[in-house]
């Protein structure tokens, strides 16, 4: 299948470029199109318009994501939007190509504004075309949408305020109470790819990606603040919520790289150190633990906390031993096989450093973010 992308540079082009890239590579299989003779031609801009007629006679298929957003004058929305598409219709039947075509429409399609104007218009422009020429037509009206790669201060709030916050600089914001309704760039690529091989979702003669997400302006701007104080707090957002996990992948892809690492709060003494990771809002804890050679931690026990302990380097003895009973269960572990021991409640445990001479490594899981003023933590020798 040969495939045009025109606006391949674009914010939604390129995701979708780049997924097709991965399919044709054989790294990306969840689709059911064929990675086959899959060719993909990029179109932009700065392409030579001399090149938009050698892909038109070939193409299988044709998405039109080139547009204009933010003019320098507002009569270029119709020159960028309405006027780009017409030529490319026009190419096409110039080359006798009644392959399908999409086109990128914006729900202000609706509204009385040129950008609104210029959108509506190439929409019926789309629908005439395939009336004349019995060529399948697919015209998606999107809603905002974000994720990464998008172009901040430009057409996209989240990419500006998650860009500004991240890089420490002021936001603004007029209405809080406005709420949006969100379509996520990841989820708009596997709609496009879908619709390649029939599986497009309609509404009536338009497009339309099924995932959209409904929050106010002021939500999105407290989410992404408290995305910024993950670093101090170590806590990781609700990622069961799927826009919070969408909208903290896309913060992420604005982190200026001198914020890429950040330090951690090391506890240490004469036994080796104990550093919290990840802090969860319902899903416990991970720490880092090290104990120097010989060392014995632990000799402790919980009511109702629970953990899991992996050892990953070194080699090490775990022992449990159930409250009001005599019976040690033992394991010996080590980096060389990765294994998960069970901390279970009701059990004083331990963890002892076998070597004499190298560092034990055990990553631990708590199911609970440690409280000071109720531990649950109990000493008692195994």
């Amino acid at each position: 299948m040969k495939i045009l992308v025109t606006g391949a540079k674009g914010f939604i082009g390129c995701n979708l470029v780049s997924q097709l890239h991965n399919i044709q590579a054989g790294k990306a299989r969840n689709y059911t199109v064929s990675a086959e003779s899959m060719t993909v031609f990029e179109y932009d801009i700065d392409s030579n318009p001399a090149e938009l007629e050698v892909y038109c006679k070939q193409a299988d298929f044709v998405f039109n994501l080139a547009g204009v957003n933010r003019p320098k004058d507002q009569t270029e929305f119709m020159k960028g939007n309405f006027g780009f598409a017409s030529t490319l219709l026009d190419t096409l039947k110039k080359c006798n190509n009644t392959c399908p075509v999409m086109i990128s429409s914006s729900t202000q399609a609706e509204l009385d504004n040129s950008y609104g104007e210029s959108k509506r218009a190439g929409e019926q422009l789309m629908f005439a075309y395939s009336k004349q020429t019995g060529a399948k037509v697919l015209v998606y009206r999107f809603p905002n949408v974000f994720g990464k790669w998008c172009r901040p201060n430009y057409n996209s709030a989240i990419a500006t305020f998650c860009n500004n916050i991240a890089n420490d600089l002021p936001i603004q914001v007029n209405d809080p109470n406005v709420v949006m309704n969100l379509v996520y760039v990841d989820d708009v690529v596997d709609e496009l790819i879908g619709a390649l091989s029939g599986g497009e979702h309609r509404d009536g003669d338009y497009c339309r990606v099924p995932v959209m997400h409904t929050i106010t302006l002021g939500g999105i701007v407290d989410l992404i603040n408290s995305f910024k104080e993950m670093h101090t707090n170590l806590q990781v957002p609700n990622l069961g919520d799927a826009f919070t996990k969408k909208l903290y992948s896309t913060y992420l892809s604005y982190l200026p790289k001198e914020k890429f690492i950040y330090p951690l709060k090391m506890n240490m003494d004469e036994r080796g150190s104990f550093t919290e990771i990840i802090r969860t809002i319902n899903s416990g804890q991970v720490s880092v633990n090290i104990s120097k050679p010989g060392i014995i931690k632990g000799q402790h026990w919980h009511h109702t906390k629970n953990e899991k302990f992996v050892v990953v380097s070194g080699r090490g003895l775990i022992q449990l031993r159930k409250i009001a009973t005599e019976e040690i269960i033992s394991f010996e572990v080590s980096g060389d096989k990765i294994e998960a021991v069970e901390m279970i409640p009701g059990y004083t445990h331990n963890i002892i450093n076998l070597s004499e001479t190298e560092d034990l490594v055990t990553v631990m899981w708590a199911n609970e973010v440690f409280d000071p003023n109720r531990p649950d933590t109990y000493f008692e020798k195994v």
